[in-house]
């Protein structure tokens, strides 16, 4: 095999010396230009005249992305929070406002991923970052609006 691959490299260097290039000037070759780095975006919020229901889910996926998101707790030590906590905090305290996005929140969750989905936390808690969760919190608030609710 070596003597075929000696033959082989003889061939190429008789069959290309008759052309002609130019030596490569190394020090004129650097490296290609960084990629420029985005901004993270912020997704669109819902119209000023959505529902309150689509405007909670829509601020408690902005509240996910500035504070963090967590599984298993509510709020972490660190004051992250998981999908049902973010809502809970942006509600102010009104419950009522609270059980309607979470009823949104697993119809959106089911409608994406399957009626075998038991809960909001147990969705939450499935995943590893916070991504997924809080794409669904704005595909809810989509939801609610179309609803009206």
């Amino acid at each position: 095999m070596d003597a075929r691959l000696a033959l082989a490299a003889v061939a190429y260097e008789v069959n290309t010396a008759h052309i002609e290039t130019p030596p490569v000037d190394w020090t004129r070759i650097g490296a290609p230009p960084a990629p420029a780095v985005l901004p993270p975006t912020t997704p669109p919020g819902p119209a000023p005249d959505a529902t309150p229901v689509a405007a909670l889910l829509h601020r408690a996926s902005l509240r996910l992305r500035t504070d963090g998101w967590c599984a298993g707790t509510l709020t972490d030590e660190y004051g992250s929070l998981c999908s049902q906590g973010a809502i809970r905090k942006e509600s102010g305290g009104d419950r009522n406002l609270e059980a309607q996005a979470m009823a949104v929140l697993l119809e959106a969750i089911r409608r994406r991923f399957g009626p075998h989905v038991e809960s909001v936390p147990s969705f939450n808690d499935s995943w590893a970052d916070g991504r997924e969760p809080t794409r669904m919190l704005e595909q809810a608030s989509v939801l609610a609006d179309a609803r009206g609710v």
